[in-house]
């Protein structure tokens, strides 16, 4: 019987033999995973290999029990971790600093992928020795008969002269694998040669890309003390992410900041019902040999599910105002949203269940330590249905708000373009919603927005896109500039500046055109993103579009439609 848990000591069993007789025949078996010794034995092979294959039954038999067993223990132990996880979430939030150090966002582990081995050089083959001539001696008749004389000189010159042709091939035999295994061995060494520089470039790419990384930590550190806006919403984005919560919570988060009333706005997403632990416990039935699970009660279930929300929303309440170093954040104001399936019509849907706002000042006069969260939540205020598991919709306190006046109807533009289209000279309000529908269909994708402004040609927010990505996210101003002359510093300048009145996390200029060395400097280190004209194209065309760009025929198409206007 094949048991890869057993060793069977021998290939064939042994046998003990008296005057010539067997007398027995005997096998010995081990299980490693029990630590079992058995010696098998039997007066013949056919009762001995039935023994050791029922031996070897037993075996698995009790082995697989065990393993049950020990399913059921790991069961229950990652059960009870997350149970023990659920009811210390508020414990966990109170006892931990968590004020967000940055170093710790910092990336500073080396590059990890060793360098490719160089080949063996190969061991180059010696020739043999050079074969010495024989040394012929002459008998006494050799010595008197010229012939015979003559002749074992012959023969041995003949003799000799064949080991030299022998050694002559034998050193062309070892001339040529030389030969062979050098251009082997240099094929080899332009192959790791190859490869070393690849991964020299995999390396520089590795520690770029961490600078990089490394470097906006630092200007994320420099602007969040500096109060400015972005940043603000941007470190309460890592305090979020920074999560003590079990896996199965979304740990999906938008954030916005409103600067004159110094209110956080937290639309944050919860656990829905269905992704909650139901199971109590594990048990391994040992008659059946089967594994059962024991459920926890629906009533139970349903305040575990309650008490899990309240204790949430304190929690990330205590997490960002304890991490407001800077003192700008007055209050909050917390909305806690489900994606869960309708059970009425089966279908998943996303409802904000709790909203809360609350002072600073408020906050810190409560001592989490000893509060009921329920009873907690209702006294700083907070709405929500009396039982939360039946997960009823309500109007959250105050929004992260999508909406702006300045936003309009938008039209496609992008199904009129061809190659022929020379987008440098379309009519500029053209141009904008081109840009719009190029980024929709970027954010989109995500799960996110791209909303056009009123055309005003003043310069100023063209579109925004609204990207719901818990790290990258957020309020994103994005400018169309269709120029046929370089974009210079001022531009890039005013996009910075409506940035940061707008409390956007990033900047995007879109130009027909190129760039100077002033405004690429003016980008450097700043959330702002540089799109030329090559850059617009490769965009249509990743999208399905194609287009061209010609600045000298724009400039005249353009010259041409001023004179008639």
């Amino acid at each position: 019987m094949n048991d890869e848990m057993i060793d069977y000591h021998g290939d064939v069993p042994q046998c003990s033999v008296r005057d010539g007789r067997i007398l027995r025949y005997t096998h010995n078996m081990y299980h490693r995973g029990l630590k079992e010794y058995k010696i098998i034995s039997a007066p013949d092979t056919t009762i001995l290999h039935t023994k050791i294959d029922n031996q070897a039954k037993m075996w698995k038999s009790k082995w697989n029990k065990q393993l049950s067993q020990g399913k059921a223990d790991e069961l229950n132990n990652e059960n009870e971790n997350v149970i023990d996880s659920l009811e210390n979430l508020l414990v966990s939030s109170y006892r931990k600093e968590h004020k967000l150090d940055f170093r710790k966002l910092k990336d500073n582990k080396e590059f990890g992928e060793d360098k490719p081995h160089e080949p063996s050089k190969y061991i180059k083959l010696s020739y043999p020795d050079t074969p010495v001539k024989n040394e012929i001696g002459f008998s006494l008749f050799e010595k008197i008969s010229r012939k015979s004389r003559e002749r074992k000189i012959q023969e041995n010159n003949d003799k000799n002269q064949e080991e030299l042709k022998k050694w002559e091939t034998s050193k062309k035999n070892i001339d040529a694998k030389n030969s062979a295994s050098n251009i082997l061995y240099e094929r080899e060494l332009e192959k790791w040669e190859i490869e070393v520089n690849k991964w020299k470039d995999r390396k520089i790419q590795y520690y770029e890309k961490q600078k990089k990384h490394n470097d906006n930590i630092d200007n994320l550190k420099k602007q969040y003390f500096e109060k400015t806006t972005p940043a603000v919403k941007e470190y309460c984005k890592f305090v979020l992410n920074e999560s003590d919560f079990p896996n199965f919570f979304p740990n999906k988060c938008e954030i916005d900041y409103i600067e004159d009333t110094k209110i956080l706005i937290i639309e944050y997403f919860l656990p829905a019902p269905e992704d909650m632990p139901r199971v109590k416990e594990v048990k391994y039935n040992k008659s059946k040999g089967e594994i059962k699970e024991v459920f926890i009660s629906k009533t139970q279930f349903d305040k575990n599910y309650d008490l899990t929300i309240y204790k949430t929303i304190l929690s990330l309440l205590n997490k960002v105002f304890q991490s407001d170093e800077i003192d700008v954040i007055e209050a909050i104001s917390l909305n806690g949203w489900v994606s869960s399936i309708n059970k009425s019509t089966g279908k998943k849907q996303t409802s904000c269940i709790v909203s809360i706002q609350v002072k600073k000042t408020e906050f810190s006069d409560i001592d989490l330590s000893n509060v009921d969260p329920k009873a907690c939540f209702k006294s700083l205020k907070g709405v929500g249905s009396s039982k939360l598991i039946g997960i009823v919709a309500i109007q959250p306190i105050l929004e992260i708000n999508k909406e702006d006046r300045r936003f309009t109807s938008s039209y496609e533009v992008v199904k009129n373009i061809d190659e022929a289209t020379n987008i440098a000279a379309m009519d500029w309000e053209d141009f904008e919603h081109l840009v719009r529908e190029l980024f929709e269909k970027e954010f989109t994708s995500n799960g996110g927005e791209v909303k056009v402004t009123q055309a005003s040609r003043d310069g100023g927010v063209d579109a925004i896109a609204f990207d719901p990505d818990p790290i990258r996210g957020g309020k994103i101003v994005i400018q169309a500039k269709r120029y046929t002359n370089t974009v210079g510093v001022a531009a890039v300048r005013d996009l910075y500046g409506t940035v940061v009145n707008e409390g956007a996390t990033k900047g995007i200029l879109v130009t027909t055109s190129n760039y100077g060395p002033d405004a690429y400097g003016f980008a450097k280190d700043k959330p702002i993103t540089l799109l030329s004209g090559s850059n617009l194209l490769h965009l249509l065309e990743k999208h399905g579009h194609k287009a061209k760009i010609d600045l000298v025929e724009a400039k005249k198409i353009l010259l041409e439609k001023e004179k008639k206007e």
